[in-house]
């Protein structure tokens, strides 16, 4: 039976969870992931765990933080002036937004706090910090 290998395209089934097994993401009913394994369009300790397996297998792998979305880090929060916003925009708690650093960058942000004068942001992947599980089923080399 065929096994995936690096280069290879392939179509997966997951669903990715958090250490208090709280689900972030899942492939669901929706169509299989498909990747070319090495191309790093995934976590790349995601596309390692495929390496080996044939279709119909399944496994559940852990990841830590720093080699999934990275650490955490508090110098990537910040208070800014509601006055640098839009005033169409009524920010809130949760909210995710396109900032433009000073470099001319886009990045996403997300709304952690809310005042009449100032908005804190954070720029911090949503899944920093986190380990994260992940249950992987192959389907298909390509």
């Amino acid at each position: 039976m065929t096994q995936a290998k690096s280069g290879d395209t392939v179509k997966v089934r997951y669903k990715g969870k958090l250490d208090d097994g709280r689900v972030f993401d899942a492939s669901g009913n929706r169509a299989p992931l498909k990747i070319i394994i090495g191309e790093n369009r995934v976590i790349p300790a995601f596309e390692q765990a495929i390496i080996g397996m044939q279709p119909g297998e399944s496994k559940t792998i852990n990841i830590p933080a720093d080699e999934a979305f990275g650490p955490y880090h508090e110098e990537l929060v910040r208070m800014v002036d509601r006055s640098t916003f839009s005033p169409n925009l009524e920010p809130k708690v949760g909210q995710r937004l396109k900032a433009t650093c000073a470099d001319g960058r886009s990045i996403s942000v997300t709304v952690t706090e809310v005042s009449e004068s100032a908005v804190t942001i954070d720029a911090n992947h949503l899944l920093a910090g986190e380990d994260l599980t992940f249950d992987i089923e192959l389907i298909e080399v390509v």
